[in-house]
This record gives C-alpha cells, sequence and structure tokens, in this order.
C-alpha cells in the first residue's frame, strides 16, 4: 500500500510537464521510439491511403447496440428465425461478402456453361443436345469431392479458433470498459464519503468533489477518443472537452502526447487536494492504477491483431476451397436441369462460409463496435 502511495507521490512530482507533447520550432510532435524497424528515424514509414472505405466498416457505427428490456423480449421472441431470414438482404455482413460471393458464384456459372458447351446440353423442352465443342483439348471440367469431404474439418477448426479468439477479443473488451464503469462509481464513491469536512466549508467541498467528478469523467472520454478513429470523434471530443472542463485543464489534456495519461494526472491531482487520511487517499488512488490497467489491456487489443499469417492462411484456404467447390459440385447435381442447381448452392455456401469469417474479422478490432460513447454517457 505505502508503495502505492509512494508511486502517486512521485507522478505528482513529475508534474504535468512530463504529459506534455514534443515541442520542435514551435510544432507538436509525439516521440516515437527508436527501432530497427523504423531504421531510427523519428517517424514511422507512412502506410498508403486508404482508396476505398467497404460497406462493412461503414455500417461498424450502426452495431453499437446497448440493450433494454424490451430489447430482449424481442431478442427471444419466437419469431425471430423468421425476423432474421426476411432481413437478409438488409444484413451489413452479406452485404459486405459481395465480391467474394459473386466470384464464387461466377466460377459456378462458369463451369455449368463451359461443360455444357463441351458434353451436351438439354434444352428447355428435355431434349438431349450434343457437345458444341468435341476436342480432346476441351474436357469436362470436375473434381472428385473427396478432397473436400477429407479438408473440410481442417477448415472448420481454423474458422472456429478465428472466431473464439475475436470473440474473445471483444469479450475482454467489453469487461474493459465494465471496470472502468464500476470504478469511476467507485472512485466517486470513496472520494464523497471519505471528505474530511473539519474546516472546511460547504461551497470547497462542492468544489473539490465536483473536480474530482469532472477528472474521472475526462479519463474516460479520453480513453474512448483514444480508441477512436480521430475522423469520427475528435471534433466532438474537443467539444465535449471545452464544455465540462475548465479551458486550461481541456486544452492541457488536447495538447497532450497521451492524452488519457494526461487525465489520469489530472485525477491524481484533484485525489490529493481531497481533505482526507493518507490511508484512504491511498485507497482511492487504487482505482487510478486499475484505469491505468485497463487502458494498457484496451492498448494491447486496439495494436496487436490476431498473428497476421493464421488470417492471411485461413483466408487463403477458405478462398481456395470455395472457388474450386463449384468444380466438385458438377457430379452431385446431375440430377438437376444442366446442373444448375450447383449455382445457388455455392452461393449459399460462399455466403455462410465466409460470413463466419467476415463476423471473425468485424470482432477482431472490438471499439469501433462497442457503445463507448453510451458508457462514457453512463459516468
Amino acid at each position: 500500500m505505502m508503495r502505492n502511495f509512494a508511486s502517486v507521490l512521485l507522478l505528482l512530482s513529475s508534474g504535468a510537464a512530463a504529459f506534455a507533447p514534443v515541442q520542435h520550432n514551435g510544432v507538436r510532435t509525439i516521440a516515437t521510439p527508436s527501432t530497427p524497424l523504423y531504421g531510427n528515424t523519428k517517424q514511422p514509414p507512412a502506410l498508403p491511403p486508404i482508396k476505398d472505405i467497404s460497406y462493412g466498416e461503414e455500417s461498424r457505427k450502426y452495431r453499437r447496440t446497448v440493450y433494454s428490456h424490451d430489447d430482449w423480449v424481442k431478442h427471444r421472441s419466437s419469431d425471430r428465425f423468421l425476423r432474421n431470414l426476411l432481413a437478409i438482404g438488409s444484413s451489413g455482413v452479406y452485404k459486405s461478402l459481395a465480391k467474394e460471393v459473386l466470384a464464387t458464384t461466377g466460377v459456378a456459372t462458369f463451369i455449368v456453361l463451359y461443360n455444357c458447351l463441351v458434353g451436351g446440353y438439354t434444352d428447355l423442352e428435355g431434349i438431349k443436345h450434343s457437345a458444341l465443342i468435341e476436342s480432346v483439348w476441351a474436357p469436362l471440367m470436375a473434381l472428385p469431392l473427396a478432397p473436400f469431404t477429407l479438408s473440410s474439418p481442417s477448415l472448420g477448426l481454423l474458422l472456429v479458433f478465428r472466431t473464439n479468439t475475436s470473440y474473445q477479443r471483444w469479450d475482454e473488451a467489453r469487461k474493459n470498459w465494465g471496470m472502468n464503469i464500476n470504478h469511476t462509481r467507485d472512485l466517486v464513491r470513496m472520494g464523497t464519503s471519505f471528505y474530511d469536512n473539519a474546516a472546511v466549508s460547504s461551497e470547497q467541498r462542492a468544489k473539490d468533489l465536483k473536480a474530482l467528478s469532472l477528472a474521472t469523467w475526462s479519463f474516460v472520454r479520453a480513453m474512448k477518443r483514444h480508441l477512436s478513429p480521430e475522423s469520427e470523434d475528435e471534433q466532438d471530443f474537443r467539444r465535449e472537452l471545452f464544455e465540462r472542463l475548465p479551458a486550461p485543464q481541456a486544452q492541457a489534456i488536447i495538447d497532450a502526447a497521451h492524452r488519457p495519461n494526461r487525465a489520469l494526472f489530472d485525477l491524481s491531482v484533484a485525489i490529493e487536494n481531497l481533505p482526507m487520511h493518507f490511508l484512504r487517499k491511498n485507497q482511492v488512488h487504487q482505482a487510478v492504477t486499475i484505469f491505468e490497467d485497463n487502458l494498457g489491456s484496451s492498448e494491447r487489443l486496439l495494436t496487436s491483431p490476431v498473428p497476421l499469417f493464421y488470417s492471411r492462411h485461413t483466408a487463403r484456404f477458405l478462398s481456395f476451397w470455395l472457388l474450386l467447390l463449384p468444380f466438385a459440385l458438377w457430379d452431385p447435381f446431375a440430377g438437376t436441369w444442366n446442373h444448375v442447381g450447383m449455382i445457388p448452392a455455392t452461393a449459399v455456401i460462399s455466403i455462410f462460409l465466409f460470413g463466419i469469417e467476415e463476423l471473425a474479422t468485424q470482432m477482431e478490432e472490438p471499439f469501433t463496435i462497442l457503445p463507448m460513447q453510451a458508457f462514457c454517457d453512463k459516468i
């Protein structure tokens, strides 16, 4: 306990300058580590600009659901299967898979047309016609189904692990925000109940506790901005800070190299300004340490995806498997007219299997689908 208290005092003695941005010729910059990856340069190499934002990326903001009792009743209703089936056309997941499904369905359509040309076809009246192209260099395109049957368990394991890992990341991010909400309440509760009213006016008490609550909110709001895209949240973040905080404090957070750390510094200062026994004050500071742990855990999730070689191998395995699947469906669909049944079958299988991989990819970075603004509004 004493060690934590000494750490807090060391933090306070370092001053706000520890969280200030680096100034060079009047320009604010953020220092970056010197590593072999960056070639000992001051800034990491620039990434190429994003040329296109997919529908799936744009629709992430509409997946930040916060359920109420009425929502749970609808969620459990007996007509949920029919409702979900009817909503397939408006599903953001399926819309984002249009190119992939079109590719596999196009392969299936090409195989049907090509094999009808080289192997004969049946017209609408049921009359069989001979091949329009007869050549040893134009054989039927077909593959045995056995390789796909043997490889499907391996593909299933890859997709299950991918989905489970992504859900665990989402669950950890949600728990981090849940702990933030719980400990903001706990911190303000302790600050209010531990406050020593002796020789302190009611006006000063109200001022100190308001500073504590605002500093608590500013950290959670700075963490939300830290984990959100700049284009989506920067303007709202600045506006909310200047609306709630004193202008110098708001500007100091905005100008800081690491905004959540600067907000934590302000929170530590607000705690130190509270008149209370130092043992109780140290107990309040422990909640600040939990905030720091939640922030570090969230930064780890944001900056470290599932190992790229695993994601890429899974995507390649799935793509090749589905692109080659129509070749193996030619013989099983011999009972349909000109084997045409393999086209919708390929489309449906592609939608569901690509959909599993898409779900994992959407959950892998959880912060832009979590309702973080709703969490901040609860503080």
